[in-house]
């Protein structure tokens, strides 16, 4: 494979669902307070706009928001209009560093992320769809509204909100789970979730260069009180590069409970210029490409969290991932390949060199 030079840094956009009353403002708000140093930008279809900083508030205006009053945004504007909205959104000036689309109470979910799919703007990528549940109210919607069902189907990550003031908290989170396919079920009141679910968050204090490990690792830590209480998580790092086989097989079979996975590989001789950046939000899976930057030390990075997870056996997988192999098979970054935003531009015929020996 030839060398990628480094496109433009992509933002991504995470469509924000959900049923009147589920509570998907009081969820992104809180997201708002809780981002750290991270700048979310947010396209806001009930009330207007709200700011993006992480210590602003709702109805504020600048050059980082933007406002929708004319209705169910997936009826009211098509994938062109869309772009112009999240180029606003998108400009450097404004320093974002994720948007999330915040939909309408009755919009389409699956309309919204075709749109963003659709999207033709290169600063941003689909980030994946986050359905937020009453859940005290959840059987009576299933009752008004069966497409429910449906939508769960669709979603990578599902919050079942509003635990606190269920009858049988534990019976809807079950037959959420069923019918959430393979997405991740997080339950949450007042709908605190933790950031990382959904997107990294930036250091409090700045720094020069790349996130370190510790970077991507810190939050996971000494969390007495805080939102990680009750959730598990894993590092693991390793000088070995990884099957590309081996790793999707781990990924395609990773397990329920298991809500995040970030961080770099390293596939050795299947791709000796770049590492991959991963990101997975339930059943959203994506990989970024990019070069290694100079003097760095070719490790694989990861960290899983998760609720319930066996983090030993976890661990136990990925090390079975690991290959010494020096030459690479021909048809093995395939997987890879299908989760990276452009395809085509990365699976050039093995004659032309797509998976260098050495």
């Amino acid at each position: 494979m030839s060398q990628q030079s480094p496109g433009p840094q992509q933002i991504p956009v995470v469509v924000l669902a959900g049923f009147l009353g589920s509570g998907k403002t009081t969820l992104l708000n809180h997201l708002l307070h809780r981002s750290g140093g991270t700048r979310i930008g947010a396209l806001v279809n009930d009330f207007g706009a709200i700011e993006i900083d992480a210590m602003a508030v709702a109805g504020a205006l600048g050059d980082s928001t933007v406002s929708l009053g004319n209705g169910c945004l997936c009826c009211a504007v098509d994938a062109s209009e869309l772009d112009v909205y999240l180029e606003r959104l998108a400009r450097p000036a404004t320093g974002i560093d994720v948007i999330v689309i915040e939909a309408s109470g009755l919009a389409e979910p699956q309309e919204l992320v075709r749109m963003v799919l659709a999207s033709e703007h290169p600063g941003i990528v689909y980030g994946g769809l986050v359905e937020v549940v009453d859940a005290a109210e959840f059987d009576d919607t299933r009752a008004k509204h069966p497409e429910i069902d449906r939508h769960l189907g669709l979603a990578d990550l599902v919050v079942v909100n509003k635990l606190d003031r269920a009858a049988n908290g534990e019976r809807v989170l079950g037959l959420v789970r069923d019918l959430a396919d393979r997405a991740a079920v997080v339950p949450a009141t007042y709908g605190r979730i933790d950031p990382e679910f959904l997107f990294d968050c930036r250091p409090s204090e700045e720094r020069v260069g790349q996130l370190s490990f510790d970077d991507l690792h810190e939050h996971d830590e000494d969390h007495t009180g805080h939102l990680h209480t009750g959730y598990d998580s894993l590092s693991f790092a390793c000088e070995v590069p990884l099957d590309p086989r081996r790793f999707m097989e781990f990924l395609d079979s990773r397990p329920e409970g298991l809500y995040r996975i970030k961080g770099y590989v390293d596939f050795g001789p299947y791709d000796v210029h770049n590492r991959y950046a991963v990101h997975a939000v339930g059943r959203f899976l994506r990989f970024y490409p990019e070069p290694w930057p100079p003097a760095t030390a070719r490790l694989t990075q990861l960290v899983l969290i998760g609720s319930g997870i066996d983090a030993s056996a976890l661990g136990k997988e990925l090390e079975a991932c690991k290959s010494d192999a020096p030459h690479a098979d021909e048809h093995g970054m395939w997987g890879v390949l299908r989760y990276v935003r452009d395809p085509e531009e990365y699976a050039q015929a093995p004659e032309e060199g797509a998976f260098p020996e050495a």
